[in-house]
């Protein structure tokens, strides 16, 4: 087992996918005894899947799990935690928006915490995904009971015994802090770095962001409400 696995999901991302591989090499090869870049690529269209094999056979830290077809964010999320073998696992998007040196920003919290949450704070966003953003993480807090300021951050650390607890379903990529408070874990938000988008363009517009996650957050609240607490007597 490695100490650290830096999981990210790609869809079409030909223009990034070297220089997310520098930042996230740049970033932990001095900080950490020992770690592995597993990069999940969901059904890419463009190149994206040459230029991983590329970087596998020119790097041992980096391993390449290749989806047949597009199966989207959750799959490629909830793949690439199972497939990873860390004892610490951070998520971070392909498209370097979230800095991969932010991760240690979030490593000091562990390991009092199991769960730390990226809160990007001063978004490089456009103002319509802010506001759908924003309308997104308020609805899911309403529906779901939580209070998660940035639910939607790609920049996540957890331990990990909080990724192989997670069965995923369709859409439940967006409630992965909720999602391990439920499993009974410790959360915490902490503020991150946030950049523009230098190449490629964004998969997910206003309607997938906001809306699309209603009937989601509906289910999550659901089993929130429904979840079994006990103790042994004795114990």
């Amino acid at each position: 087992m490695v100490k650290l696995s830096v999981v990210a999901p790609i869809y079409n991302e030909e223009e990034n996918i070297k220089l997310l591989h520098e930042a996230i090499t740049n970033a932990v090869k001095d900080k950490v005894e020992s770690y592995e870049i597993v990069l999940v690529n969901d059904g890419s269209k463009d190149r994206s899947a040459m230029l991983l094999d590329e970087l596998a056979e020119q790097d041992s830290k980096v391993r390449v799990i290749h989806f047949e077809k597009n199966c989207g964010q959750t799959a490629a999320i909830y793949a690439g935690l199972k497939g990873s073998t860390g004892e610490l696992v951070a998520l971070i998007d392909a498209d370097l928006q979230t800095d991969p040196r932010d991760i240690f920003k979030l490593m000091p919290y562990i390991p009092n915490m199991d769960f730390v949450n990226g809160k990007r704070v001063r978004r490089r966003d456009t103002v319509v995904k802010k506001v759908s953003s924003r309308v997104g993480n308020g609805v899911r807090n309403w529906l779901t009971g939580d209070q998660i300021y940035d639910t939607g951050c790609p920049m996540k650390l957890m331990k990990r015994e909080v990724a192989d607890s997670y069965y995923l379903y369709e859409g439940q990529h967006r409630f992965l802090p909720t999602l391990a408070k439920i499993n009974g874990f410790k959360v915490i938000e902490v503020a991150v770095s946030h950049q523009e988008r230098q190449h490629g363009v964004s998969k997910y517009g206003v309607f997938n962001r906001a809306f699309v996650g209603l009937m989601d957050a509906i289910v999550i609240g659901w089993l929130r409400k429904r979840v079994i607490r006990y103790q042994i007597k004795g114990h």
